[in-house]
């Protein structure tokens, strides 16, 4: 099922998607007709300015979303937040669909309006994002007191062009899944979840408050699909480092352009992405308990298994061997 639709500051996507597959909302609640799959989306408004909406369904084929910019300008910021094991595949140019989420790594989206995307759902899998729409001047609003980096005045400021990445920390997968559990016929539960919304925002940008000052570079749905691509890239073999040369010419930028994009979207070097996302494997394969330590080094690249023992104890507070059986 392919769904379309152009990001103008007042589209409602609940209303349109509910048309695309004839459905009726209630209440803030669109139930997912059974020859389609299982499920809902609900979307709770807290002012014309900001609003979450919840995707919690399994369907029986393929979703693919179309996000097409409206040329209306960008005055809307967009959070996005999916929390599933399984991946999915996004792209930002009608191009070449890459692998976002991998294992367990879930993925926090902060994007403007004025980028195109598209996502694909796997059909038969249970799919849980959520989106929170919220304008400039409301952010502001809500992060009055703070004296904000470079990231926070990009994404409060007008007219700019941003993506940016987190990982999503145990703190914030709870959050989401207590939100996910609340007895919506409460008549308290608007306000409830108002404020879990407002913690959710507060975790992400807290985050994003810790990056380092540096001048935005502005950023196009091209610039988007590419540093996907190199990411993706990057992740492929991870016994073999990254080179910035190769990678550069693969996303045909300069050396420059792509360290200093890369950075500004992921909150990291490539170099030190690439150690992270290492790391995290080796994590994984030890925790299936089928590979020995020495093992997990060397499909890593790590000729030195001393060494590869003390960046691990260094990321995770843990040896290799006490992790796995931890």
């Amino acid at each position: 099922m392919i769904f379309s639709f152009t990001a103008t500051p007042d589209f409602d996507f609940m209303t349109y998607f509910a048309r695309h597959i004839q459905a009726t909302v209630q209440n803030g609640l669109l139930t997912i007709p059974d020859h389609l799959g299982q499920g809902y989306i609900r979307k709770l408004v807290f002012g014309q300015d900001f609003k979450i909406t919840i995707h919690r369904y399994c369907l029986k084929e393929d979703l693919i979303l179309n996000r097409n910019t409206s040329g209306q300008g960008n005055d809307l910021i967009t959070v996005f937040f999916y929390n599933n094991e399984q991946a999915l595949e996004i792209d930002y140019n009608d191009d070449t669909q890459v692998l976002f989420s991998q294992r367990d790594e879930s993925a926090i989206q902060v994007t403007s309006n004025d980028l195109n995307s598209t996502i694909r759902f796997p059909a038969h899998q249970t799919v849980h994002y959520v989106v929170v729409a919220i304008k400039p001047r409301r952010l502001q609003e809500l992060l009055v007191g703070c004296e904000p980096n470079s990231v926070l005045k990009t994404i409060t400021g007008s007219g700019n062009s941003f993506l940016f990445f987190e990982r999503m920390e145990a703190e914030t997968k709870l959050l989401l899944k207590n939100m996910g559990a609340v007895d919506m016929n409460d008549p308290l539960s608007h306000f409830y979840m108002q404020i879990k919304v407002q913690e959710l925002l507060y975790l992400v940008f807290h985050k994003l408050s810790l990056r380092e000052s540096a001048a935005h570079q502005m950023i196009n749905s091209a610039d988007a699909e590419r540093l996907l691509y190199i990411r993706n890239e990057i992740i492929s073999d991870l016994s073999v480092p990254p080179v910035i040369r190769e990678l550069a010419q693969i996303a045909a930028m300069s050396e420059t352009k792509l360290k200093q994009l890369f950075k500004q979207t992921f909150g990291t070097t490539i170099y030190t992405y690439y150690q992270q996302a290492r790391m995290e494997e080796a994590a994984f394969l030890l925790k299936q308990g089928k590979h020995s330590v020495g093992e997990v080094g060397y499909e890593l690249g790590f000729s030195n298994l001393s060494h590869f023992s003390r960046l691990f104890e260094k990321h995770y507070g843990l040896s290799p061997k006490r992790y796995s059986y931890s």
